[in-house]
């Protein structure tokens, strides 16, 4: 006579098998791109237990709920205090395309095009170190700072000195650094110890402090970098305030030093920086600093600039349509350097059709990279690349190129925090400042044209040549890019 045992074990096993189920065809799909959502449904069925677990850490891309709320009150304060600024328009000299793309970035960031009256960039570690305690000497009422990384070291004693400083002439120092990004350098702590020392008041940026109540995504990161001083000057790029090793003794035992591009503006557009530093200053203390007054008018700039904010507050992934926008608008030349370069189907697919439409495309990325899994993702794109005509130039060792720019043309240039891939795309916070001036432009080419000249250009016969298991590692790191 047949009768029913009930096995506990296989009954747990069934229920978490429909729940892997439900889990990859209903809730992983939803809002994601069709590449990510496979990539989620495979690990979740083929690897439940570890889907799983991921999927609760790192499922969602989107901020905590009272954070955006207070990004949105901020999106709200910062649209009212633009509308004061005369709005600027494309001079003669500008491409035609400038104004749209212009009113695209304001369309999803809140921030206008104004004007400029210095822009400087800063392309050794040594210029930029000296920039930041050039800056923080010269302030005489605020200083804002805001990393990804802050680590006190030798190298950087001399800013944390020069903070010092500016709080002993009645400076008001604030600063923000990212909680993950900091932690795992010796100079964290330090930085910290010093920084309650001098009285600066400091706060982590998307902590990671659960019984604080404080619990954040851990890989949505706040990746800016930024100073203002006095609402007059601002420096902004891709360096962090650490020693270019990265304080690793691996590091240092191969020589290997970080390369980064910063640039020092002046004008309207620092306004912009400033309402950038007030956002996330906001949303990390819940103080609202003083916005009362309008943001300066424009006049007297012979830049047209504009900031463009990105990250999981904003739902259009404003950094990807800015270089989307961008990459389409180019008509002879198109230059990028990325470290970590890692295109979403519409990116790689813009790249690819400007080059074959005949615009000269080049992409300098670094020889070696220090994120494995993002480096060897980063290959598997290098052969369509090459197919279309697009030129990659390796950077050589023991150089980690960490610089992020790109230039159009012969007006107008993008340098910022941002890189160009899924992370920057959809999880980091980060910044951009787009430059339309043939100045700033041929600086940035004569850049471009210092990395051309040391670095060896990849060809279609050396890349066809590498090993099986080299082109099988990057396919399946293209594969786990895309669980986002």
């Amino acid at each position: 006579m047949p009768f029913f045992v009930f096995d506990l074990p296989v009954a747990v096993g069934v229920v978490a098998e429909a729940i892997a189920i439900v889990l990859a065809l209903v809730v992983a799909p939803h809002g994601r791109r069709p590449s990510s959502a496979l990539a989620w449904i495979v690990l979740i069925i083929t690897v439940p237990a570890l889907g799983i677990i991921l999927f609760g850490l790192i499922g969602s891309a989107k901020l905590p709920a009272a954070r955006q709320e207070r990004q949105r009150e901020m999106n709200r304060l910062i649209s009212h205090a633009a509308h004061e600024i005369a709005p600027v328009i494309a001079r003669y000299d500008s491409p035609g395309w400038l104004s749209s793309i212009a009113h695209l970035n304001e369309q999803v960031g809140a921030l206008p095009l104004v004007e400029g009256r210095e822009a400087r960039l800063l392309s050794t570690f040594d210029d930029q170190l000296r920039a930041l305690i050039a800056a923080a000497d010269g302030a005489r009422t605020t200083l804002h700072v805001e990393f990804y990384i802050l680590a006190l070291d030798d190298t950087t004693a001399p800013f944390f000195a020069a903070l010092e400083d500016a709080r002993a002439r009645g400076v008001q120092v604030r600063v923000l650094l990212d909680h993950l990004g900091s932690a795992g350098y010796p100079g964290y702590r330090r930085a910290r110890k010093e920084l309650d020392r001098l009285g600066v008041e400091w706060h982590l940026m998307l902590p990671i402090q659960p019984f604080r109540g404080r619990y954040t995504r851990p890989d949505l990161r706040n990746h800016r970098k930024l100073l203002v001083a006095d609402g007059d000057l601002a420096i902004v790029g891709s360096m962090n305030v650490i020693d270019p090793s990265y304080e690793r003794r691996k590091n240092r035992r191969r020589g290997l030093r970080w390369r980064d591009l910063m640039v020092q503006v002046r004008g309207t557009v620092v306004a912009e920086v400033q309402v950038l530093f007030i956002t996330d200053w906001y949303s990390e203390t819940d103080e609202l600093l003083d916005l009362a007054e309008p943001l300066p008018p424009n006049g007297g700039g012979d830049l047209l600039c504009q900031i463009a904010p990105s990250g999981p507050a904003f739902p259009a992934e404003n950094n990807l349509a800015l270089f989307n926008s961008l990459i389409y608008a180019a008509e002879r030349r198109l230059s990028i350097t990325s470290p970590y370069f890692v295109p979403d189907e519409s990116l790689l697919g813009a790249l690819l059709t400007a080059a074959r439409r005949g615009v000269a495309v080049e992409l300098f990325v670094g020889a070696i990279g220090d994120q494995l899994f993002v480096f060897h993702a980063q290959h598997s794109y290098y052969q369509d690349l090459l197919d279309a005509g697009v030129r990659i130039y390796l950077y050589p060792a023991p150089n980690i190129l960490h610089a992020k720019h790109l230039t159009v043309d012969d007006l107008v240039g993008v340098i910022g925090s941002s890189n160009m891939d899924i992370r920057s795309f959809q999880l980091d916070l980060e910044l951009s400042l787009m430059v339309c001036s043939r100045a700033f432009t041929d600086d940035l080419r004569r850049i471009e044209d210092g990395y051309r000249a040391v670095s060896t250009e990849l060809t279609e016969a050396e890349w066809s040549a590498r090993s099986r298991l080299h082109r099988i590692g990057d396919d399946l790191a293209r594969l786990t890019s895309a669980v986002q």
